[in-house]
């Protein structure tokens, strides 16, 4: 015979009054302090991920210092806030180090 199962849920004591109750729930939301950008860069951060796995940064920081010797600014700018979403150290690492290549 099956036995029903029911998660327990830890409710809010009730001593909290009800306000107290709603301001406790409305404080949940995303733990990211910072927004990379828009969703559309977001959204080609994914894929990029999508595309090369756990190497994307630096794929990216590839593409755009490719882009940036290149003298394509636009894409710079774009292949940086890719870069910027996946790793933030990196993208200040490229962005900071001006038109000197890799090593």
């Amino acid at each position: 015979m099956p036995t029903p199962f029911a998660a327990a849920i830890r409710p809010i004591p009730h001593f909290i009054g009800r306000f107290e109750r709603r301001r406790v729930a409305c404080r949940a939301a995303n733990d990211n302090a910072v927004r990379s950008g828009s969703d559309a860069v977001l959204r080609d951060a994914l894929k990029h991920f999508a595309r090369h796995g756990l190497g994307a940064a630096e794929a990216a920081r590839t593409e755009a210092e490719q882009a940036r010797f290149a003298g394509d600014h636009q894409g710079y700018q774009h292949w940086l806030d890719i870069c910027r979403t996946l790793d933030r150290r990196m993208a200040s690492a490229l962005s900071t180090r001006g038109n000197r290549p890799r090593p």
